[in-house]
């Protein structure tokens, strides 16, 4: 469809980087606003709440994108998501990893993305080494770690995802979208902040659209892809260092106006303020988190938002093992932190 736009000038993968901006703004306005975070809905003092908000999101994406699927718009064929060859330990190793270090470091990446345009140092920081430690799994040091894991496949045939089941994709979607708003209208939240986790969720199936239909482009293709944290997050840092050797791609313009977003919101609402470490134990935490999060970003095929978010909408049965595995560790991490007191995080200095 991108050939009939009447661009002359811009190719579809330029055009994607302002289309991922706006967005990412978009995003990180909603995000900012709802304080959408999954490890909040797992372990926060206010878990029930913060889960409504997440569910909200999860089912209008899913209603949106397999919308998309039943009009043809976009398909899920040839995506990752979709691989035969289900890569078992590694997405169960990486998710429990994700998991236990999105406790430490106190936000999911997505979260601590929009914590870090606040004024919150400890976000910044930890978003340094994901993404260090993400790139270098993807392409560095540590790959031999991810192509050794991902070696070990279940192979699932057909049967990629809910809708190859009985049923198919239009009973299970309503199934999941059902049970997460039936959550969700009784999780004690404002009609205003399911409206907007409801916006925030109509940010998936938009993405698939855009990048897989309306700047689909047969001589100068992009990857079909929504909203996601890992890969982006690994992209931008790569890009920064090095913008005169690599064009911007999708998931530097999502970065980039999440980053955007949540500032402006931030600054109307004055609720910018800075924010630190108070202890070495409490710098050494995070940083460990952040290493955990970056290897198990990447070895779970994404975050709560790329796999959880995003993946979920496509049926995929790799995403809901992700995004299993990811709730485990976090379980499991508070839950060894709060039998160890000297685990527990200290007080951030405002």
């Amino acid at each position: 469809m991108f050939g009939s736009l009447g661009f002359e000038t811009l190719t579809a993968p330029q055009v994607s980087v302002f289309f991922a901006l706006i967005v990412g703004a978009l995003f990180g306005i909603l995000a900012e606003r709802t304080k959408f975070c999954f490890r909040r809905s797992l372990v926060g003092e206010d878990r029930r709440q913060a889960m409504g908000v997440w569910l909200t999101a999860l089912a209008v994406a899913i209603l949106g994108t397999q919308g998309a699927v039943a009009l043809g718009l976009i398909d899920f064929g040839d995506h990752r998501f979709m691989a035969s060859g289900l890569p078992v330990v590694a997405i169960v190793t990486g998710g429990l990893m994700f998991g236990a270090g999105m406790v430490l470091t106190r936000g999911c990446i997505s979260r601590l993305t929009v914590l870090s345009a606040t004024g919150n140092l400890r976000a910044v920081t930890v978003l340094v080494v994901f993404a260090i430690a993400a790139h270098a799994t993807l392409k560095g040091v540590l790959a031999p770690v991810r192509t050794t894991l991902g070696a070990w496949t279940l192979d699932l045939g057909e049967t990629v995802s809910l809708a190859n089941l009985p049923g198919g994709a239009a009973l299970w979607s309503a199934l999941l979208a059902l049970a997460a708003l039936a959550y969700a209208l009784r999780s004690g939240n404002r009609p205003l902040s399911l409206i907007g986790a409801a916006l925030l969720g109509a940010l998936v199936p938009l993405a698939w659209v855009g990048t897989g239909f309306v700047l689909y482009d047969d001589f100068d293709p992009i990857a079909l892809q929504s909203l996601s944290f890992t890969s982006p997050r690994a992209d931008t840092l790569f890009w920064t260092v090095a913008s005169s050797s690599i064009p911007a791609g999708f998931g530097v313009g999502l970065v980039g106006g999440v980053l955007a977003g949540s500032l402006l919101s931030a600054l109307a609402a004055r609720r910018f303020t800075w924010q630190s470490f108070t202890a070495p134990r409490e710098t050494g935490r995070y940083l460990t988190g952040a290493v955990l999060m970056g290897l198990g970003g990447v070895l779970a095929g994404g975050c709560t938002v790329g796999a959880g978010l995003a993946g979920i909408p496509t049926l995929s049965f790799a995403a809901l093992l992700a995004l299993a595995a990811i709730a485990t560790g976090g379980l499991a991490m508070n839950a060894a932190l709060t039998r160890n007191p000297r685990g527990a995080a200290l007080q951030p200095a405002e």
